[in-house]
């Protein structure tokens, strides 16, 4: 049996911030996800919002990691090298929410967050595009946008360099508890640890059940979205929130990182822990939502649909030690504003570990990650040179994000390597764009079935998704 000192349970955004954490300490440390990717199931359908923390209720731990998480992120999306924009954010609202921003800027100065009202002509200074019925805002500067799910792979990739394991497809089936240690089992093995970390997200809860550690009850709320065209990010300077409800902080219209504009999310209460289908009521809500802040709505742009889930427990995070079992820390219940929460979470759960074991920090980890190099950002000449030294960087195989098959190569040799088509498409975008990897799909096929050496038919879009199980005219 493989000994760990410490095993993190879950990679989304928050597992994979703590495993690089923890990886830059003398400490032998694996991650187990069931997954064939990090970043698979709620981090892949993140907004990507960088919150600034101001409608965070006070004294929470919401509030305490988001307003602690938005430097960090900014900081470590530098030194990640995973795209992010410091765009801002607004709070758009017409004559009747006057009082409901007012509150919101009282909440901002007792979490120690800038913020500024905005008369109408000065909200239209920053984003020329707000409904005409809007006649003030809340103004974030601190806000802005990343990419979530490269953020994760990031993270993981960091882990990995400096000395961490992750096992993927490694579902946990049971956790025994025995002379001061845990074992972990899942299919592709029994693990022994001395402590246990829980991030598994969605699954939170049972994987607390399965440690006899708190028992938690737990709520799921859908959320959909809209994802347009390219062009359409002249049209959006800022990420805009209405008002937020009970239910969230509401449907926004926001650039992304890698210069999309999304509608969304809503916010569908479910008891289904795997519910991400998008639904023609939901999608009818956000047709109705997004003009009440935004006038230029395009939904004819519109080049994909999807969905993501947030998974509540009680009305804040659930972070810390475990009072019914030793050396079993939790991270669950982790809804908005968890992305940018993520880093100090981290931070925090680091701390909690080493209370429990004495490890020194390495002398020598790694902080900042190579740069990529993406096509769509090199100039003429660097390209030039770059198809002169290697041939593979001259052919272009995703036309709409403009990602040529150096760049799939590259993340199929990565620390975390990219097996399947959605893990080539999270770190490359390739099929992210116009035509959602309907030109570029099969050679993306062909290249992962070369480099992997495998058959075509063995190529998975995602966890045991075919795409080819046989040729349509079989030959002898």
């Amino acid at each position: 049996m493989d000994r760990y000192d410490v095993i993190v349970i879950g990679g989304g955004i928050v597992g994979t911030a703590v495993l690089d954490r923890l990886a830059r300490y003398e400490l032998r440390a694996l991650l187990v996800e069931k997954c064939d990717d990090v970043a698979s199931f709620t981090t892949r359908a993140n907004s990507g919002i960088v919150h600034a923390g101001y409608d965070c209720e006070p004294g929470t731990l919401k509030a305490k990691f988001n307003v602690l998480g938005n430097p960090l992120v900014w900081k470590e999306a530098e030194e990640l090298d995973v795209p992010h924009l410091k765009c801002g954010s607004i709070v758009a609202a017409g004559e009747d929410g006057v009082s409901g921003l007012e509150e919101l800027e009282k909440k901002a100065k007792a979490n120690g967050v800038e913020v500024r009202l905005l008369s109408r002509e000065e909200t239209l200074g920053i984003e020329p595009n707000v409904a005409d019925r809007i006649s003030c805002s809340l103004y974030a500067p601190t806000a802005g946008v990343v990419s979530p799910y490269q953020m994760a792979i990031a993270y993981a990739d960091r882990a990995i360099l400096n000395g961490a394991k992750i096992l993927l497809e490694a579902p946990v089936t049971a956790i025994k508890r025995s002379e001061g240690k845990y074992t972990i089992c899942t299919p592709k093995g029994d693990f022994e640890t001395s402590v246990v970390i829980n991030c598994a997200g969605a699954h939170g809860a049972e994987i607390n059940d399965l440690a006899g550690a708190e028992h938690f009850e737990t709520t799921y709320r859908r959320g959909d979205y809209f994802v347009l065209d390219n062009t359409e990010r002249k049209n959006v300077n800022t990420v805009i929130f209405p008002l937020p409800t009970a239910a969230g902080k509401g449907i926004l219209v926001a650039p992304t990182a890698d210069g999309n504009v999304i509608y969304g999310p809503t916010a569908v209460d479910t008891d289904d822990c795997e519910d991400t289908a998008s639904t023609l009521d939901s999608l009818d809500a956000l047709k109705k939502s997004v003009p009440l802040t935004y006038k230029r709505p395009a939904f004819n742009k519109c080049i994909r649909v999807y969905s993501g889930l947030r998974t509540l427990i009680e009305h804040d995070f659930v972070i810390g030690r475990s009072k019914i079992k030793d050396n079993f820390i939790m991270t669950i219940g982790i809804c908005s504003p968890g992305l940018t929460s993520a880093p100090a979470i981290a931070d925090e759960i680091l701390s909690l570990t080493l209370e429990s074991i004495n490890a020194e920090k390495k002398k020598d980890y790694i902080i900042n990650m190579p740069r990529h190099l993406r096509l769509k950002e090199l100039s003429d000449e660097e390209i030039e040179r770059l198809a002169r030294s290697d041939s593979r960087w001259g052919r272009i195989v995703c036309r709409c994000e403009k990602v040529t098959e150096a760049e799939i190569i590259a993340a199929i040799n990565s620390p975390l390597p990219a097996t399947t088509v959605d893990a080539v498409k999270r770190r490359v975008r390739a099929g992210m764009g116009r035509c959602q990897g309907g030109f570029c799909g099969p050679r993306v096929i062909e290249i992962l079935s070369r480099e992997l050496n495998i058959p075509i038919s063995e190529v998975k879009k995602g966890l045991g998704a075919s795409i080819a199980p046989f040729r349509v005219k079989e030959v002898d």
